[in-house]
Parts: structure tokens; C-alpha cells; sequence
């Protein structure tokens, strides 16, 4: 049987915790039961020796993983659905998410994903762990996503993404005005209370880092450029409510509707029903897993965003001209 081998330098963060619950994250593309599986099979190594999944880690460990040569998405059907494709050729495939498009199955949705439409394109995708997706978007985040069309390129493009030159620009408006970019660096893990959400804790976090500068600013909001220099889940949004600012319609992590005072009865209508975090991935940037040569994407915001900073721009100048 064929076999792909992936190796991974354990990051140091992750000293002190299982070993089969490292790998999980380590190697989000295979199931926990897979791996586990592959554990007890010998197909994996630690610092070239056999471990056992409940062995501890102290970080820097070499893991190597021989990935068996199986269908990947059996549990995940093709399924016919319209595709923004900003690029493709035969190594990847740069994808503009829209609002509203959940990227991978989970338990009570094995359908209507970007897995299943990515399936339906390109049969081939079906040997490539998730259908090739190497990072994800939240539900309502849109904007660009690369997919990684052979098992090689997928590789190329984790190693990238793990070595953070990956490029990932994204637009956002959130609430208060801001006086200055900076830099929020604030370990982010699992909340300790609610399981479906992140927080900033620094016990048991994992590195986080958003560089974030302002665009333009508002009676009571800013619209920001956040550039990841890492990726976990819900970042963004996260480090911006850490900080007090939190995204625009975040009903997870926004707190309470905020309205200016004073604001026209069209911004208290646009904010009242803009239902989604206000957040854009309008720029990519990689090197290209077949050339190495540096590739850069970018895509405008969706309606809903651009009617929500024309209708903030709107009332700013309204005010401006009554004082």
C-alpha cells in the first residue's frame, strides 16, 4: 500500500500534554480514531520510536507520520455548488468564501459545505486530506481560501502555513474608535466554561499574534487591516474584543448592541440588522508549492460590509456638516 510520510517539529507550547492530543492538533485534516489507529498501527513516531497516545511531550520532538493511501473524504459526498474561483492550476485553487458557507462537515451538517462543492469540481481532490482545504474561514467570514490539489502541495502549503509566511490580510469594522494600530500578542485557547467559544487565557493558550492598523474612523466605529502572524481559531475576532473593540455584529463575542448617539435611524436599522461578524479575508499571499515563486491574491468585501461602511461614512459626514 502507498504511503505519504508528513514530518512536524512539536512547537514548544504543547510540552506537558498528550501525545495523541497534540497529533490531533498537530494534523487537523485526520480524524482523532484515525490517528489513534495509526498510533497503535506503528505508523507514527516520535523522535523515530513508537509512543503510546497517552505518553507526555516536552516540545521539539520530530513526529513522523506514514499516512496510509486511503479514501479521505468517504464521509463527505460530492455535491454540485456554485464556486468563486479566483485562481486554479494543477498544484492549488484560491477560493473567495461567501458569507454563510461552512467549510467542512461537522456532526448534523455533511452538506451544503465548501468540502462537498470542492468534491463535485475535482474528483481528484478525493485522495487530498479535506478535499485539499488547508486553513478555514468561520461561517460568516468571507474572502479568499487556498486549497491544495495534490498531496504534495498540501504538504508544501501546511509547512507555510506553520512557518507563518502565509500572508493573510483581512478588513474588519469594529466597535469605538480607534486612536492607533498596534499588536495584540494574547495566547488563545478554549474557554473554560463555554466549549463552542475561544478566549485569551494564559494558562493553557497557545501563541496568538494580530497586527491590526486603522483605515478610517467613524462616529463610534473604525474599520481596521488585520494581518494574522498566526491562525487560530475565531483570532481575530478574539484579540478584538480582548481589546475592547469587538467585530460588528459578533452576537459570540460582540456583547451588547452599541449604537452613536445621535445616529441616523438608517445606521441604527444597518447595525440592528447586520447579523454577521464584520470581517473580510480580502488578501492571500503564498509561495506557489510548484515554482516557489511568491503569488498574491486580493478580493473586494461582499455587499453587506460595503453598504455597512458606506451608510458609517454616511453618518460621519452627516455629522461633520452640523457642527
Amino acid at each position: 500500500m502507498a504511503e505519504e510520510i508528513l514530518k512536524i517539529t512539536i512547537p514548544p507550547e504543547y510540552a506537558r500534554q498528550r501525545f495523541d492530543a497534540v497529533l490531533a492538533e498537530l494534523f487537523p485534516d485526520y480524524s482523532r480514531s484515525r490517528l489513534q489507529s495509526w498510533i497503535k498501527k506503528g505508523r507514527v513516531l516520535l523522535d523515530g520510536k513508537q509512543p503510546r497516545a497517552k505518553d507526555k511531550v516536552r516540545g521539539d520532538e520530530i513526529i513522523e507520520l506514514h499516512v496510509e493511501d486511503e479514501p479521505l473524504n468517504d464521509y463527505c459526498e460530492a455535491q454540485p455548488m456554485a464556486l468563486d474561483i479566483v485562481f486554479e492550476d494543477d498544484d492549488v485553487l484560491v477560493i473567495n468564501k461567501p458569507v454563510g458557507l461552512v467549510v467542512h462537515p461537522a456532526a448534523g451538517h455533511n452538506k451544503d459545505t465548501l468540502q462537498n462543492a470542492l468534491l463535485y469540481h475535482d474528483k481528484g481532490l478525493e485522495a487530498v486530506p479535506r478535499a485539499g482545504i488547508v486553513h478555514r474561514l468561520d461561517k460568516d467570514t468571507s474572502g479568499l481560501l487556498v486549497v491544495a490539489k495534490n498531496i504534495k502541495s498540501h504538504k508544501i502549503l501546511v509547512d507555510q502555513l506553520q512557518a507563518r509566511t502565509v500572508h493573510r490580510e483581512y478588513q474588519a469594522v469594529v466597535n469605538g474608535v480607534m486612536t492607533a494600530g498596534g499588536t495584540v500578542e494574547a495566547a488563545i485557547g478554549r474557554h473554560s466554561r463555554d466549549r463552542k467559544k475561544m478566549a485569551v487565557r494564559e494558562e493553557g493558550g497557545k501563541e496568538a499574534i494580530s497586527h491590526y492598523r486603522v483605515l478610517d474612523r467613524y462616529r463610534g466605529h473604525s474599520r481596521i487591516k488585520v494581518n494574522l502572524e498566526t491562525g487560530r481559531t475565531h483570532q481575530i475576532r478574539v484579540h478584538m474584543a480582548h481589546i475592547h473593540y469587538p467585530l460588528v455584529g459578533d452576537a459570540t463575542y460582540g456583547g451588547r448592541l452599541k449604537l452613536p448617539k445621535g445616529a441616523s435611524d438608517e445606521l441604527k436599522e444597518e447595525l440592528r440588522n447586520f447579523k454577521r461578524q464584520a470581517l473580510h479575508a480580502g488578501k492571500l499571499g503564498l509561495n506557489h508549492p510548484a515554482t516557489g515563486k511568491h503569488i498574491e491574491w486580493s478580493c473586494k468585501p461582499p455587499a453587506d460590509f460595503l453598504q455597512l461602511v458606506k451608510i458609517l461614512e454616511a453618518d460621519a459626514a452627516d455629522f461633520d456638516a452640523d457642527v
